[in-house]
């Protein structure tokens, strides 16, 4: 399906009232909804309405406790380096991951860098640009153009950012890609786990090949008290 000009929803701050001091980020409650939004733990409402000023950012450190890749899993996140290797490379476990989230004003959005350690050579970095635009209200960017349209929902108390379909973006065309053609449904989910932890769930599953990638991450603010 072939998309030109797609709108971007623009999705509110909120600013203190007196000296344009920020107090919150009302993107993500703006696509959840109230309700949605209410279900969610204090903490999970707090990590996604941080307010972070135009390059500043938020770090988070933790370690890869979990993963599990199928042979069609690795072979299509090798594949994927040619955009910059958005999936996880390897399946090594109780190794050092970090995130660092950095605000992006020009494209209303966000920077998303995942350092994952490995055992053997450099860590993995992975580099990703979340915009609060498109038919979904958020989309990923993930390298050369391509991109992910994400369905934001609540479930159990856990915050889940589901593809809603894949796309690459020339220019002002977008084309979408048909289902046939894309990698699986993908589905990250954020579970608070108390006492300033939270699990990051990456999970990639293919309709005719079952699960290709599943990994979890525990992570906390770095710098934070435990």
């Amino acid at each position: 399906m072939l998309e030109v000009g797609t709108a971007a929803k623009v999705l509110p701050f909120r600013r203190g009232p007196h000296d344009g001091s920020p107090a919150g980020d009302l993107r993500f409650r703006a696509l959840l909804g109230d309700a949605a939004w209410s279900s969610l733990p204090a903490a999970t409402r707090s990590r996604f309405s941080k307010r972070i000023r135009e390059g500043d950012s938020v770090a988070y450190e933790g370690e890869i406790v979990e993963c599990r890749m199928s042979r069609a899993g690795r072979l299509l996140a090798h594949a994927l380096k040619i955009i910059g290797a958005p999936l996880p490379l390897s399946r090594d476990e109780d190794v050092a991951a970090a995130v660092l989230v950095t605000e992006d004003a020009a494209c209303n959005g966000q920077f998303w860098t995942r350092i994952y350690g490995r055992r053997r050579g450099f860590p993995q970095v992975i580099h990703s640009s979340k915009r609060f635009a498109g038919p979904t209200g958020l989309e990923e960017y993930v390298g050369r153009g391509f991109g992910i349209a994400l369905r934001c929902e609540v479930e159990n108390g856990a915050l889940h950012f589901i593809s809603d379909h894949y796309f690459v973006r020339m220019a002002s065309v977008r084309l979408r890609i048909p289902g046939w053609a894309a990698p699986g449904c993908l589905r990250v989910s954020h579970v608070d786990c108390n006492h300033g932890w939270f699990a990051f769930v990456l999970q990639l599953e293919h309709r005719w090949l079952g699960e290709l990638i599943h990994q979890t991450a525990m992570f906390h603010e770095a710098g934070a008290k435990q």
